[in-house]
């Protein structure tokens, strides 16, 4: 009897195994499969995952790792501002992976927080990340700074700034170099309203302040031989410092880019999914591209219009460092604002994707604040747009917005077409962009051991939240 249970147990072990083999194998292979198609997707649009790796030969040196140190201090320091209240980590702030805690960046006159709870009167738009900016051939939500070749390492052919700056910078080694000289000048992000008459001027100021603090000179000292020899201070020299700390914060190796060389175990299925929805059915590759010029950073860094709707503090002209545009002052005509062009009106640059998931607010306003909402609405731009509100967002950012009709009737023929997805796909599509395009160098915990206890000016470094 003993004997004969067994068997019938041993017999029903094996049935199970039988049947648990029989199922698992088809599951096997559909990953299989999924993953060739991933891998042979990416192929496709020329995507390696190995951008990260050619940063120094790009740059044609390792990078300098006591600059970038040094850049990293001036960074947070609000010496470089003349109106001595935001230094360039106010706006692009370690907490949200060099992004803006804000919906609309808030820069001079503002109170010392770096977080939820900053406040002062706003700009017009949101300040973007600049962690991998190294390989962005344009720079700013209206690209009025760009690299004319295309490729930020290449000054042959200049780097084209709006006035007065021009094609002034052109001898600089890098974009990133050309565009340190700017934050100091703008009005409302760093000057404040008593700025000298010219952006000369202004850097001519802050350098010397910066000359007057004899723990930058010391600083400047172990990098620069001049400085070591008696020398002063040059806004170059500043400007090489804040690039070098820009450009050492690359990080481009994210569940995607491991895949990619071969680790296929790097993404998770719905990651894997997501993927595919990406560069095939909800066609967001088209504008969020890897390929050529946009040096694998998911975008065409090209403008769009998106049909993002339009906010802006009005209800009190004292929330505002901004006159806005429109006849009521409630709009933003984006790269309109640079070429003078109203075809450009409501158009902005495509922004790149990676570590995206650690910003808290999307689009050139931050009208959206949740990337699941940013996603709905470039799957259906008309829907999602005259359904918004603007009740999720800061108490001085609720007010009426912008007229919504002429945003509509620019969106972009790529966007007009709304893309059906069911909840399921559209949970892999925000796993693929929030999770797999994450570089976990890049957490909030990681970055924020870059803020500096103190700073060689003296001077209090902001309270991050």
């Amino acid at each position: 009897m003993i004997l004969r249970c067994i068997g019938r147990t041993l017999v029903a072990l094996a049935t199970c195994l039988v049947i648990t083999l029989v199922l698992a194998r088809p599951a096997r292979a559909r990953a299989s499969l999924i993953d060739d198609r991933l891998a042979a997707t990416l192929a496709r649009h020329g995507f390696t995952g190995e951008i990260e790796s050619t940063l120094e030969s790009r740059l044609g040196r390792k990078v300098d790792k006591k600059l970038a140190k040094l850049g990293r201090e001036l960074f947070f320091d609000s010496i470089l501002g003349l109106n001595d209240d935001n230094s360039c980590a106010g706006c692009h702030s370690p907490t949200t992976g060099f992004a803006d805690t804000q919906s609309i960046s808030i820069g001079i006159d503002n109170n010392g927080v770096v977080g939820p709870g900053r406040a002062g009167p706003r700009n017009q738009r949101r300040a973007p990340t600049v962690i991998n900016s190294a390989f962005y051939p344009t720079l700013m939500w209206n690209s009025r700074f760009f690299a004319v070749s295309g490729d930020p390492f290449d000054n042959r052919q200049g780097f084209s700034f709006t006035s007065p700056e021009g094609m002034s910078l052109s001898y600089l080694p890098h974009l990133l170099d050309a565009q340190a000289f700017i934050p100091p000048t703008e009005i409302t992000e760093m000057t404040g309203y008593k700025a000298p008459p010219s952006h000369d001027v202004v850097r001519a100021d802050v350098v010397e302040r910066v000359n007057e603090e004899d723990a930058y000179r010391r600083r400047f000292g172990r990098r620069f031989d001049a400085v070591k020899r008696g020398g002063a201070i040059t806004y170059d020299m500043i400007a090489a410092a804040i690039a070098e700390f820009e450009i050492s914060l690359t990080f481009a190796d994210a569940p995607i880019d491991r895949f990619a060389r071969g680790r296929r175990k790097a993404m998770t299925l719905e990651q894997k999914r997501g993927a595919l929805l990406f560069f095939g059915e909800a066609g967001c590759v088209s504008c969020h591209a890897v390929s050529g010029r946009s040096n694998e950073m998911f975008s065409d860094f090209q403008q769009h219009a998106i049909g993002v709707p339009q906010v802006a503090p009005t209800d009190d002209p004292a929330l505002s460092n901004v006159v806005f545009d429109g006849p009521n002052a409630d709009e933003d005509f984006g790269l309109e604002q640079v070429t003078g062009d109203p075809a450009d009106r409501y158009k902005f640059r495509t922004p790149p994707l990676r570590n995206i998931a650690l910003q808290p607010t999307f689009f050139h306003n931050g009208a959206f604040t949740s990337l699941e909402g940013a996603i709905r609405h470039h799957l259906d731009v008309y829907t999602s747009a005259t359904e918004y509100t603007n009740a999720h967002l800061d108490p001085d950012l609720r007010g009426e917005m912008g007229p919504l009709a002429p945003v509509l009737a620019a969106v972009d023929p790529l966007l007009q077409q709304p893309v059906e997805l069911t909840k399921e796909e559209i949970g892999w599509l925000c796993a693929f962009v929030g999770e797999a395009l994450l570089d976990p160098r890049a957490t909030p915990k990681r970055l924020e051991a870059l803020i500096p206890d103190e700073l060689p000016s003296g001077r209090a470094v902001h309270d991050f939240e």
